[in-house]
């Protein structure tokens, strides 16, 4: 391992350039005229694969998007480590906001990233982060630094809720048998600070939708004698949380694990400067449930949050016009031990209860998963822990995040192994929203530290 660094070096360009080739292909898994372009990207993950060492590569087929595998098995008898990554992106929009095309990626010097950020669509999540680890094998591969066995599982469909994933995992259980399952799809505190995610929140996703009368209405005809739903959505949305910004949801807290005073101050301990952040977000003020730290309410506290909303006339100018419909789409972040699946129920069942007599409503329930948290006292953590200490010169920090990834609950329950999540991004780099990057010192200081924690990993594991 002890040249990584200089081979990251002299392939630098290389390694940016196949990234950008991948960045520019709009795998957009919740658009249905993309599907082409997802079957591109998935024979473009294949054939990256291939060349960076895999013995083998196929393009599995799933009820939805394919999942695309591969592995190199250098001795049955040593540890396998399973990467999970994907290759689909977010939707662009709103594509006005964008200071560059989001899939004509660009390298632009921030003042974060004074060497360069890749601006695209999926620069970050998860394409740059996921292809991270197809170089690390091309290092460990062609300088015969491979200590134990991989396989890699990249699927399509992780912005949609990863719909047919278990289908997969249960169709190919032991094709997936591994040790350990590696994901790059989260963040690290900054490039001082490093720290591995160790939990994880949980979401459901529903969809809310308001009828009132039969057609849209002359606004001065009707308005004041028939309801108007989105006038109405918006109120019973409103009644959701209370003035604390707690959510009023009956049961909501029920499965809310509570942190000791000692636990929430070590995970103060974390480097954060309030004004320093609502400077990058160019906010006046935070917002949150009353009694907890920014920290807190974005990682350890559940959430209630309207994604999108609409109804009626939209276009430019005036239409005096009362709708016949309104509609809402709205997460709610998930903290163990809450079970998203009697999240959804409960919702369900409380924003039905709310509708006057004069609307009715249909709510949906999208997608989902559980919240997840990694023992920071396995065998597991401590490799990565130790890649980490090696790649920076310090020890990370355990970090809890906000995001979520509901197929590590699933990752444990079907194929028995822990997860680690080493990811490389911050949280400045604009996932899901219009010119997301991923810093080009974060994305080969990935390419680095990985091959770390498989030499790491194998040590440890061997020594057992």
């Amino acid at each position: 391992m002890n040249n990584i660094k200089s081979y990251v070096e002299n392939n630098r360009d290389r390694f940016l350039s196949e990234l950008i080739d991948l960045l520019k292909i709009p795998s957009v898994s919740a658009d249905s005229k993309h599907k082409p372009d997802m079957l591109k990207t998935a024979e473009a993950v294949k054939k990256n694969l291939l060349e960076a060492g895999c013995d083998s590569a196929e393009i599995c087929e799933t009820p939805g998007h394919p999942v695309v595998y591969g592995e190199k098995i250098i001795d049955k008898n040593l540890p396998t480590v399973l990467v999970y990554g994907h290759y689909d992106v977010q939707p662009p929009d709103p594509l006005d906001l964008w200071n560059s095309p989001p899939f004509d990626p660009v390298i632009k010097e921030t003042e974060i990233h004074p060497e360069g950020a890749i601006f695209a669509r999926g620069a970050c999540d998860d394409k740059g982060q996921m292809y991270m680890h197809v170089k690390a094998l091309e290092y460990m591969t062609k300088n015969d630094a491979l200590p134990c066995n991989v396989k890699f599982m990249i699927e399509g469909e992780e912005e949609v809720g990863s719909e047919h994933l278990a289908w997969f995992i249960e169709n190919n259980r032991e094709k997936l048998q591994n040790d350990v399952i590696l994901i790059s799809d989260t963040g690290m505190i900054a490039k001082d600070t490093p720290s591995i995610t160790t939990g994880l929140r949980g979401l459901s996703y529903m969809e809310v939708e308001v009828t009132g009368p039969n057609r849209d209405l002359h606004s001065g005809l009707y308005g004041g004698a028939v309801a108007n739903p989105i006038n109405v959505l918006s109120k019973m949305i409103a009644s959701l949380q209370d003035e604390d910004n707690r959510i009023t949801i009956p049961g909501f807290y029920d499965n809310v694990k509570e942190y000791s005073e000692a636990e929430r101050a070590k995970m103060a301990e974390a480097p954060f400067d309030l004004e320093e952040y609502k400077k990058k977000l160019d906010i006046a003020d935070v917002q949150g449930e009353k009694g907890y730290s920014t920290l807190e309410r974005a990682s350890i506290r559940p959430t209630l949050d309207v994604n999108g909303i609409w109804g009626g006339y939209i276009g430019e100018g005036a239409k005096t016009v009362l709708p016949s419909k309104a509609y809402a789409k709205i997460s709610m972040r998930l903290v163990s031990d809450q079970d998203w699946e009697n999240i959804s129920e409960l919702f369900t069942k409380h924003f039905e209860s709310l509708a006057p007599k004069s609307v009715k409503v249909k709510v949906t329930t999208h997608h989902g998963g559980q919240a997840y948290v990694t023992p920071i006292d396995t065998l597991e953590y401590q490799a990565a822990n130790d890649a980490y200490a090696e790649a920076f010169g310090k020890d990370p920090i355990p970090q809890h995040s906000g995001g979520s990834i509901p197929i590590v609950s699933l990752f444990e329950k079907e194929l028995k192994s822990k997860t680690i999540l080493m990811g490389f991004g911050f949280d400045t780099d604009a996932i899901h929203s219009p010119n997301e990057h991923f810093g080009i010192w974060n994305y080969l200081k990935g390419i680095e530290t990985i091959p770390l924690f498989y030499k790491h990993f194998t040590k440890l594991k061997q020594a057992e």
